[in-house]
């Protein structure tokens, strides 16, 4: 789902904001877009209600990324409170349980990187190790800040 529509409150706002940021610190050439996704109706089938979507956008074509825009899938898992006796810091919210990273340019999907699973650089032009490193540590970022503690 767009992230400028998962912002309702100012914890997911902040949380957003710091995502760009983990990424803005690491390429700071990049613009961030916080729609990515066309409001259409085909489109709106495909898009998970349980995601934060972030795209980002190269001046150019980046050669060590392989790509001109990056497209940033947040994967979440509402936690709820079991026990209603106590209140448990955590109840009620979500954490991030993976981050997907896709690689674009004008002939499409070019890579992605999934942290569900093995955290390798899958696709016809991975990103150079540099480069990949950078949106690894990225990654760790955006857990680190949905999931304090964790």
């Amino acid at each position: 789902m767009n992230a400028a529509e998962q912002a309702l409150s100012i914890e997911y706002a902040s949380k957003i904001a710091a995502t760009v940021g983990a990424f803005k610190g690491q390429l700071p050439d990049l613009r961030s877009d916080l729609k990515p996704w066309a409001n259409d109706p085909d489109t709106r089938e495909l898009v998970d209600p349980d995601s934060i979507d972030i795209g980002f956008h190269f001046p150019g074509f980046s050669r060590s990324f392989n790509c001109r825009s990056l497209l940033v899938q947040i994967r979440l898992h509402q936690v709820t409170e079991d026990d209603t006796s106590t209140t448990h810091p955590m109840a009620n919210m979500a954490k991030v349980i993976g981050v997907e990273v896709v690689g674009f340019n004008h002939l499409g999907q070019q890579w992605h990187l999934s942290t569900i699973n093995n955290w390798q650089f899958e696709g016809v032009a991975p990103p150079q190790t540099t480069a990949g490193e950078k949106i690894k540590a990225c990654c760790r970022q955006i857990f680190q800040v949905f999931n304090p503690g964790a």
